[in-house]
């Protein structure tokens, strides 16, 4: 999806990524947990935002299922890759990406020919959902 630079696109990628999911859910089948929606739209929300706040132009998301997670991948144009920060109790703000980092399950950002493109995946079923339905009985 391409999202533009104006004010509306993090609400609108938030929209986005629940419609995707209750797609994923309703029309597939596909277990997700109420935790996997809301994290979901935390991390579409704190991505987009960076790459609006931090690159001009436009900015593109994808949001594909592969296996038990769902991927979040946000592409935008500055080649420059993010680094959390250090614990700072006074910094007010700037939080997004120690806050992506702690609730994905994984996270990764790689330089493009043009910007950089940062994945997150986060797992379709909350820890306890997935251990009673993955015990063998």
């Amino acid at each position: 999806m391409a999202l533009d630079g104006d004010g509306t696109c993090i609400a609108q990628a938030r929209h986005l990524s629940a419609d995707f999911l209750t797609r994923a859910q309703v029309e597939h089948g596909l277990p997700v947990s109420q935790r996997a929606m809301d994290v979901t739209q935390l991390v579409v929300s704190e991505l987009v935002t960076n790459a609006r706040k931090y690159a001009p132009g436009p900015v593109l998301m994808e949001l594909r299922i592969v296996g038990d997670l769902v991927e979040v991948v946000v592409w935008d144009s500055d080649p420059v890759l993010p680094v959390a920060r250090a614990a700072d109790a006074g910094r007010v703000g700037q939080h997004g990406l120690e806050i992506v980092m702690a609730l994905a399950h994984s996270f990764e950002a790689q330089r493009e020919p043009v910007g950089k493109r940062i994945t997150a995946r986060i797992p379709l079923r909350s820890e306890p959902e997935r251990a009673l339905t993955d015990r063998v009985v």
